[in-house]
């Protein structure tokens, strides 16, 4: 198993491309510690990650809140005895035309898209600048690259993201820590199923493979990038999005 005797930790882990992540990493031996806001959805995704022999935490947390990632770090080394793996992947929409995105739309996707990527890394290097080891991988988005019509607040939170990610790997490279992000493009979850089928068939014009990907593309990314198969890439914007931006 690649990831035998490695703690990872997924924010807005208990569903979607989250629990997929989570999921790909425990299948690899990783003991998890699930982030979410949603405790209902937690306490179903512990029960699914303890199914395939490792061990799971399950962390109902706010990203947003410094004070609680940090809280929710020290809980998680108290309890796994250490942090390997951090993947920033807790994330909201607020969809709207610039000109009339209320000022909260804006401010709530960017503390939690943004604010709460710095939040959770900043909690968590303390403990991997000490252990001179880690993993961080950042969920972006291709919509982060390319900009659309209606999100201008998610597009500047995951833009941000990016900047974030070369910078933080830039910081810490020399203690052993690799930081990077992936930037997915048109994932089936619930959040893109709602999308009216004119949208959809309008954004699969655009994809040179034909097809959307799922959850399971993107963990098998991330898994990678958690592993030391990549020890020697850090610093990368990783997309994978069926070559819809190219």
């Amino acid at each position: 198993m690649k990831l035998q005797g490695k703690v990872a930790v997924i924010t807005g882990g208990a569903r979607g491309i989250g629990k997929s992540i989570a999921e790909a990493l425990a299948r690899e031996g990783a003991d998890c510690a699930i982030c979410d806001v949603n405790p209902e959805d937690l306490a179903v995704c512990a029960a699914d990650i303890e199914a395939l022999g490792v061990k799971s935490l399950s962390c109902q947390l706010d990203v947003s809140s410094l004070t609680q990632c940090e809280e929710t770090v020290n809980k998680i080394i108290d309890k796994l005895g250490k942090i390997d793996i951090l993947i920033n992947n807790a994330g909201i929409t607020r969809d709207g035309l610039l000109l009339r995105m209320k000022e909260q739309d804006w401010d709530q996707v960017i503390a939690v898209n943004l604010k709460g990527t710095f939040n959770c890394t900043k909690a968590a290097l303390k403990t991997m600048l000490k252990q001179k080891s880690g993993k961080i991988v950042n969920v972006a988005s291709i919509i982060g690259i390319m900009g659309n019509a209606g999100q201008a607040n998610y597009a500047a939170s995951k833009a941000g993201i990016i900047g974030l990610t070369k910078s933080t790997a830039k910081e810490v490279a020399s203690r052993n820590i690799t930081v990077n992000a992936i930037a997915p493009g048109f994932i089936e979850t619930r959040m893109t199923e709602v999308l009216p089928e004119s949208v959809r068939n309008e954004m699969l014009k655009q994809i040179p493979l034909a097809r959307f990907g799922s959850p399971e593309d993107v963990a098998r990314l991330v898994l990678f990038l958690s592993s030391d198969e990549s020890s020697y890439i850090t610093g990368q914007v990783v997309q994978i999005d069926g070559g819809m931006v190219m």
